[in-house]
């Protein structure tokens, strides 16, 4: 079976269970990752056709919708492919090419607190060890971690920018006000911008050994406080 042959049913049915498919799996070890990966997103479409919408699906969905508001030169329609689950081809093709697609941080960034706004409204305590156990599962990060308590943290969760699993932390600043971290494993693809805004919040970036941080507050908030607090804390 060639590549081309192999890729078209790959994406047709990925849970082909001819002898020729499965041979060839069992003789390529990247194909048969490849595969994986096809069944797992398949998996998920699947329940999301079944009204039984997947954790993190959905938010995918909504996140690029908030996206395309945000930078206003693109078109609903151009996302609104996700949703097109019969058409299996095109949206095998949609989920490889985010692996390799420039990754503009500031608006992944804006459009993450647009969309996710119950982070903003928790009132845990989390402590940093907490934290350091969600950033060992991040690529890249195993070995940073905050060696104290970065002030007060009230939400932490993971995210998606475009396929880098991040981490999506909501800390206060000096008065307490809220301010959204986002740490993101340093690729080659990211677009950092130091300062950037929109009409209802500012934001502000920097970078550390393995990691971009992105800042997200709104006006009154004190992002420089945060922003030393996280450089004290984090290694």
């Amino acid at each position: 079976m060639d590549d081309l042959q192999f890729r078209r049913q790959a994406y047709g049915d990925p849970n082909n269970q001819s002898d020729e498919f499965l041979a060839h799996l069992a003789e390529n070890e990247d194909d048969a990752k490849f595969v994986k990966d096809l069944k797992a997103f398949d998996q998920k479409l699947t329940q999301a056709l079944a009204i039984d919408v997947p954790e993190g699906l959905a938010d995918k969905l909504l996140l690029r919708q908030q996206l395309s508001q945000h930078q206003q030169t693109k078109k609903r329609g151009r996302y609104m492919m996700a949703m097109a689950a019969s058409v299996a081809f095109v949206v095998g093709v949609s989920f490889s090419m985010l692996r390799f697609t420039p990754v503009n941080l500031s608006e992944n960034s804006l459009a993450h607190v647009h969309h996710e706004t119950k982070a903003l409204v928790m009132e845990q305590d989390i402590g940093f060890n907490d934290v350091n156990f969600k950033l060992a599962s991040l690529k890249g990060l195993s070995d940073s971690k905050f060696i104290k308590q970065p002030g007060r943290v009230f939400y932490t969760s993971y995210c998606d920018f475009q396929g880098v699993k991040s981490l999506h932390l909501v800390m206060a600043d000096e008065l307490g006000n809220k301010v959204t971290l986002f740490i993101v494993p340093a690729e080659s693809r990211m677009v950092l911008e130091e300062a950037f805004a929109d009409n209802q919040y500012k934001g502000q970036s920097f970078q550390t050994a393995n990691a971009y941080m992105v800042l997200v507050g709104e006006p009154a908030s004190d992002l420089d406080f945060v922003k030393k607090e996280v450089e004290n804390t984090f290694i």
